[in-house]
C-alpha cells in the first residue's frame, strides 16, 4: 500500500527527532498568550471559561497549539482549569463539559459518554489525549467510552471552529483535547509533589479518588505516577425510567395481551412501564495508573510514559423489550437469540498505552522550537451478555505529530507540521458489524497569523492523505483531503476583540461508514455502509466577539456551515435480523448556531465579589430535502450567581433546556426540563488556594431530564437529585 512505506518512514524520523535532546515546556502551563499577560502574576493569566476570582479576564486563549499568540481561529474555544473539572466531575469525558455553551453528550449510559460539540458528534468530533487521538473505538459506537479519566485531567481544552484542522479531518465539527502529566512537564521544586482528588455523590453512590507524584531525581530529572480509582452503584433517576410516549405503548401492548389471556404476559409489560427511581445495570467500576519520566534542560526535554485504564459498566436495557442479540437462523436459533437478549449487557474495557514527548530549542533564528508526540495504543474491548462473552473489538495504533514553532518575528508567527496515524482494527462476534480494516493517514498542517496593530489576519491550512482498506472484503479506498481557513480580527483599546473566519473543510469516510454491514443492537439498527462514499467538505463562516466591554467579559459566536456530502445514516423501511435496515448516504446539509456566554461583576469591594454569569446556545441543522438532522440539541440557557471572597465561593444557577420537538423520522421529540444546583468552595489554608473542598447538590428538585443528543433518551435519563462532596490538593 501507498503509506506502508512512508508512514514507517515518518514514523522512524519522528522517534529519531524525539529521542534527540528536546523541549517539553520547561513549566507546566503554555506560553502567555500576549505580551501583556507574559508580564503578569502567575495567578491572574486568562482562563477562559473558569471566570475565577483571580483571573484577569481578556478574551484570550491558552492552548496546546504552538506559535501562537492570540489564536482567534479557535473562535469557539474553552479551556477548563482544575476548579471547574472539580465542580463538574463526572465519569466520562461528555458530561463533565455539559455546561459549556455549544457542548452536549452522547449520554448512552452513565459509563459511556462522548462530547457532543455544536450538534457534531461520533466520527466528526475528535478527542485527544495532548494532541493525539485516545486510540479507542468510542467514535465506533455510542455505547463505547471513551479512555480517559476526568480525575487525572490536569486541564481540558474544547475546541471549536476552523483551527481544529491542526488535529485532523475527523475534528471536522471540533475537537477536546485533554492535558494531563503523565510525562512530566517541570521539575517541581519541592522533594515530592502531590495532588490528588476525593470525591463522592449520592445519585450513583460513587465513590473516586486520584493520586499524583511528582519526584525531581537532581536538577533536570523528575519521575512521575498517577492512578485512579472509582466505583458507583445503578443510577438513582427522578421518577420513571421510560418516557411517556414508551410508557404508553407498553400499557397498551399490557391490554392487548390481558384481553388475548395472557396475564403474565401483559403484567410484564405494566412492571417494565412502572419502572421507576433506579437505572437498572448502569454501575460502573475504573481503575486506572501511569507512569512516567522526563529529562528537562531549560527549553530541552524528553519523556516518555506507560499507562493502563480499566472499565467494566453495564449497559441500560430497555424495559420491555428484550436485547435481541442473534436473533438469526433457524427457528431454534431464533429462541435461542431470545433468551440471551435478556441477559445483563456489560462491557469490560482495558487499554495499554505507552506516549513519548520531545522538545527542542532551535535557537535564535527563524524557527523557534520543535516538538515531536508518539502514542502506541493496544486496546481491548469485551462485551458481555450475562458471563458469556457476545463481541470483541480490538484495535492496535500508532499516532505521531511533529510540530515546529517559528520565532515572533514582530509581524508574523505561526507553527508547522505533520502527522501520521496508523489504526488496525478488528471486530469478533455477534455484533461485529464492521469487518476487519486498516486505517493510515499522513498529513501535513501550518497555521499563521499576521500583525501586531488592531487589525489581524491568520490562516490555517492542511493537506490529508486517507487510505482505508478491509482485506476481508477485498475492498480499498484513497482519499485526499485539503481543508483551509483564514480569519480577520479586530482588536480595540478596550481589550475587546471581534473578527471573522472563513473555512473549507474536508473529510475522508471512516471505515464505520464505507464497511459496516451487520446488526448495531446499541442503536437498534442493521447498519449498511457504502463503499463507494465520497468526501464530506463543507464551508463555513463564523462571526466572533471576545474579551471586555466595560465591566462584562463576554464571548459570542454565530456560524454557519454548508455541507456537501454529508455523510448520515436513512431508514430504509427493511428490516434483518429483527432490525429496521440503516443505509450511510450522502446529501448537502446546513448548520447554524449561536452560543455566548457574559460574565458581570454586580458588586464588587475587592474583598466580596457577586458575579452574574449567563450562557446560552442554539443550533438548527437541516439536510437538503428539508428533513432535521438526528439528534441536535436544543436550545440551552444557563444561569448563575456567584459570590467570591478569599476564603469561599458560592453558586447557584438554573439550567434551562427547551423542548426538541423538531425531530427526523428516526428520533422521538424531548421535552423541556430545567435544573437548579448549588455549591460551595472552600480553601481553608489562607496561602494555599491548592486545597479546595467542595460541596453540592445538583438538580435539588429531583426533576427528570432527557438529552436529546443520546439514542437512549427513551429509557436512560439524567440523575435525579445529586447531593456530592470532594477535596482537591496540591502541595
Amino acid at each position: 500500500m501507498l503509506y506502508h512505506k512512508t508512514t514507517t518512514a515518518v514514523s522512524l524520523a519522528l522517534a529519531a527527532i524525539a529521542l534527540s535532546p528536546v523541549p517539553a515546556a520547561s513549566q507546566e502551563s503554555d506560553p502567555p498568550s500576549s505580551p501583556e499577560e507574559a508580564d503578569a502574576p502567575a495567578d491572574e493569566r486568562v482562563d477562559d471559561d473558569l471566570h475565577d476570582r483571580r483571573v484577569d479576564y481578556q478574551g484570550q486563549i491558552i492552548v496546546s497549539a504552538q506559535g501562537l499568540a492570540q489564536l482567534d481561529l479557535l473562535a469557539g474555544t474553552a479551556v477548563f482549569e482544575a476548579a471547574e473539572i472539580q465542580r463538574s466531575l463526572d465519569g466520562q469525558i461528555g458530561e463533565v463539559l455539559v455546561k459549556l455553551p455549544g457542548v452536549s453528550a452522547t449520554g448512552f449510559a452513565p459509563g459511556a459518554s462522548r462530547p457532543v460539540l455544536r450538534g457534531f458528534q461520533g466520527e466528526r468530533v475528535r478527542v485527544l489525549v495532548d494532541g493525539l487521538g485516545t486510540a479507542d473505538v468510542s467514535n465506533t459506537s455510542v455505547d463505547h467510552a471513551t479512555t480517559i479519566d476526568p480525575l487525572t485531567a490536569e486541564r481540558i481544552e474544547v475546541l471549536r471552529g476552523p483551527a481544529v484542522m491542526l488535529f485532523g479531518s475527523q475534528a471536522i465539527g471540533g475537537a477536546v483535547n485533554v492535558i494531563d502529566k503523565r510525562i512530566p512537564r517541570r521539575v517541581p521544586d519541592e522533594p515530592v509533589h502531590l495532588d490528588g482528588l476525593l470525591a463522592w455523590n449520592s445519585a450513583a453512590d460513587m465513590r473516586e479518588g486520584a493520586l499524583s507524584v511528582d519526584v525531581p531525581l537532581g536538577e533536570r530529572f523528575v519521575v512521575h505516577a498517577n492512578g485512579s480509582y472509582r466505583d458507583t452503584n445503578d443510577l438513582e433517576i427522578a421518577g420513571f425510567q421510560l418516557s411517556e410516549a414508551l410508557r404508553e405503548e407498553l400499557l397498551e401492548e399490557a391490554d392487548e395481551e390481558e384481553a388475548e389471556g395472557e396475564l403474565e404476559e401483559a403484567e410484564e409489560f405494566r412492571e417494565a412501564a412502572a419502572q421507576r427511581g433506579i437505572l437498572p445495570n448502569s454501575a460502573t467500576k475504573t481503575w486506572t495508573a501511569n507512569a512516567g519520566v522526563a529529562f528537562i534542560d531549560g527549553e530541552n526535554s524528553l519523556g516518555a510514559s506507560v499507562g493502563w485504564y480499566d472499565t467494566r459498566y453495564g449497559v441500560p436495557g430497555r424495559p420491555g423489550m428484550e436485547h435481541a442479540h442473534g436473533e438469526e437462523g433457524e427457528e431454534g436459533e431464533e429462541e435461542e437469540g431470545e433468551e440471551e437478549g435478556e441477559e445483563i449487557v456489560s462491557i469490560d474495557l482495558e487499554q495499554f498505552r505507552a506516549d513519548l514527548r520531545g522538545q527542542l530549542d532551535l535557537g535564535d533564528g527563524f524557527l523557534d522550537k520543535l516538538v515531536a508526540r508518539i502514542g502506541y495504543s493496544d486496546y481491548t474491548h469485551t462485551e458481555f451478555e450475562g458471563d458469556e462473552v457476545g463481541t470483541v473489538f480490538d484495535v492496535e495504533s500508532v499516532e505521531a505529530r511533529l510540530e515546529i514553532a517559528q520565532a515572533d518575528s514582530g509581524f508574523s508567527r505561526g507553527s508547522f507540521g505533520l502527522q501520521y496515524l496508523h489504526r488496525d482494527f478488528f471486530a469478533v462476534g455477534e455484533e461485529a458489524y464492521v469487518p476487519p480494516n486498516i486505517t493510515d493517514q499522513f498529513a501535513i498542517f501550518a497555521l499563521q497569523e499576521f500583525g501586531k496593530g488592531p487589525i489581524q489576519l491568520e490562516a490555517a491550512a492542511r493537506l490529508e492523505l486517507t487510505d482505508v482498506e478491509s482485506q476481508t472484503l477485498g475492498l480499498e479506498r484513497d482519499f485526499e483531503t485539503f481543508s483551509a481557513a483564514a480569519g480577520l480580527i479586530y482588536e480595540s483599546d478596550e481589550a475587546l476583540r471581534a473578527g471573522v473566519n472563513v473555512s473549507r473543510a474536508e473529510r475522508a469516510p471512516s471505515a464505520e461508514e464505507l464497511f459496516s454491514d451487520g446488526p448495531h443492537i446499541a442503536t437498534q439498527a442493521f447498519e449498511v455502509g457504502d463503499p463507494a462514499l465520497d468526501v464530506e467538505s463543507a464551508w463555513g463562516v463564523e462571526g466572533f466577539v471576545r474579551g471586555r466591554l466595560g465591566k462584562a467579559e463576554l464571548n459570542f459566536a454565530i456560524y454557519q456551515n454548508w455541507f456537501s456530502n454529508y455523510i448520515y445514516l436513512i431508514d430504509t423501511g427493511l428490516e434483518e435480523d429483527g432490525l429496521p435496515v440503516f443505509q450511510y448516504l450522502q446529501d448537502d446539509a446546513k448548520y447554524f448556531g449561536l452560543e455566548g456566554s457574559v460574565t458581570y461583576p454586580l458588586y464588587d469591594t475587592g474583598s466580596f465579589t457577586l458575579l452574574a454569569d449567563v450562557r446560552g446556545d442554539y443550533i438548527r441543522a437541516t439536510l437538503d430535502d428539508g428533513t432535521p438532522v438526528p439528534r441536535i440539541p436544543p436550545l440551552s440557557l444557563l444561569g448563575a450567581l456567584e459570590a467570591q471572597t478569599s476564603a469561599f465561593d458560592a453558586r447557584a444557577e438554573l439550567q434551562w433546556f427547551a423542548k426538541q420537538d423538531r425531530v427526523s423520522d428516526i428520533e422521538t421529540p424531548t421535552d423541556s426540563f430545567a435544573f437548579v444546583n448549588l455549591s460551595v468552595a472552600w480553601r481553608p489554608f489562607k496561602n494555599n488556594d491548592g486545597v479546595t473542598v467542595l460541596v453540592g447538590a445538583d438538580n435539588i428538585f429531583d426533576v427528570t431530564g432527557r438529552r436529546h443528543a443520546s439514542f437512549t433518551k427513551d429509557f436512560v435519563p439524567l440523575a435525579g437529585r445529586n447531593i456530592k462532596a470532594s477535596v482537591r490538593f496540591s502541595f
